[in-house]
């Protein structure tokens, strides 16, 4: 039963309760049930729809965000070195020349990869017994003894920005379409992403009480790791392009994560918390999530009010973010919003 004090800030988030468990979208976003311990199963396939396989116009060199320049002569073999990097290559309709695959990677085309890295462990002598003629990571790949081994061994390593928000998105797949000697693929499925997310956008309705506040929690309960997303975690854009109030920003919170304190959580006040699916599943599903220090005196404690999205997709900023921003939305405001 929703609070008073909940329901008279955000009316509209009285009905979200019901649509979790009825409906979500192809992102694999996971509803979860008030009364449950934990997320439910998502109702449609892990997949990325590629365009069609272009042909590569090959050679070209393109700058590295590490400062240096890459020639590359060959996408017959790519490792990308995360996962949202992975899905951009395969929707670009390149996923035959993909050998490998990061711990994120996944959707369907991607799950049966060998696994070279996990998260920012990359080992380099997996990548090289691959063969890759291109290696794609991000500045948050590493060790750099790792990076620094596979460019020693003369394969051309691109470097690239990791994704903060939606502005990230055209630029990344920019970046690698003209990696790959793409380019104007790169452009279609820019344009196709861009309209995809304005049409996700339209759904947010236009009238509200006031705008629903959303803090982003990262879970791993297994170490015991609870932090409270702050401006630089990557969920303040799409909470803001979903109408909501990212609360670990508003609350000024710089960095990416902080670990969360009953404090801060009551300061902060959120009507709804994000939370990534296998974080919620570390804790115990709800059940568990309420037991964490602070959420239980918060509005979307008391309500069990939970957002989820798969790991794979919610940070990954590409081609299928507006499967993402669908999916907060419809969870925020309940499927006939």
């Amino acid at each position: 039963m929703p609070t008073p004090a909940a329901s008279t800030r955000f009316p509209r988030l009285a009905v979200a309760v019901a649509a979790l468990a009825l409906a979500l979208t192809a992102c694999g976003g996971t509803a979860t049930n008030p009364g449950s311990s934990a997320p439910s199963a998502a109702a449609v396939p892990d997949r990325v729809e590629p365009l069609p396989t272009p042909r590569p116009a090959l050679p070209v060199t393109v700058p590295s965000v590490d400062g240096t320049q890459v020639t590359i002569t060959s996408a017959d073999r790519v490792v990308p070195l995360s996962g949202s990097l992975n899905e951009i290559v395969h929707t670009l309709g390149l996923g035959k020349q993909v050998v490998a695959r990061d711990i994120t990677a996944t959707f369907e085309q991607a799950a049966q990869l060998p696994v070279v890295t996990r998260g920012h462990d990359v080992s380099a002598e997996s990548v090289l017994s691959l063969r890759p003629t291109l290696v794609i990571a991000e500045t948050t790949s590493g060790p750099g003894e790792a990076i620094q081994q596979i460019r020693d061994a003369g394969v051309p390593l691109l470097v690239i920005a990791p994704a903060k928000g939606l502005d990230d998105v055209p630029k990344r797949i920019d970046a690698v379409a003209a990696a790959l000697g793409v380019k104007e693929t790169g452009t279609q499925l820019n344009q196709r992403t861009a309209d995809r997310i304005a049409a996700a956008r339209r759904n947010v309705p236009a009238a509200t009480a006031e705008q629903p506040r959303v803090a982003f929690l990262y879970l791993r309960g297994t170490a015991s790791v609870y932090l409270l997303g702050g401006s630089d975690s990557g969920a303040a854009s799409l909470l803001e392009a979903a109408g909501a109030v990212d609360t670990g920003k508003e609350s000024g919170l710089g960095k990416d994560f902080t670990p969360t304190t009953s404090e801060a959580l009551a300061a902060a006040a959120p009507d709804a918390i994000l939370v990534m699916s296998k974080g919620l599943e570390s804790v115990g599903g709800i059940d568990g999530l309420v037991k964490i220090p602070g959420v239980a005196q918060t509005p979307a404690g008391m309500d069990r009010r939970v957002v989820t999205i798969d790991d794979g997709v919610l940070l990954n900023y590409g081609p299928r973010t507006d499967q993402v921003l669908s999916s907060l939305i419809t969870q925020l405001y309940g499927k006939g919003a």
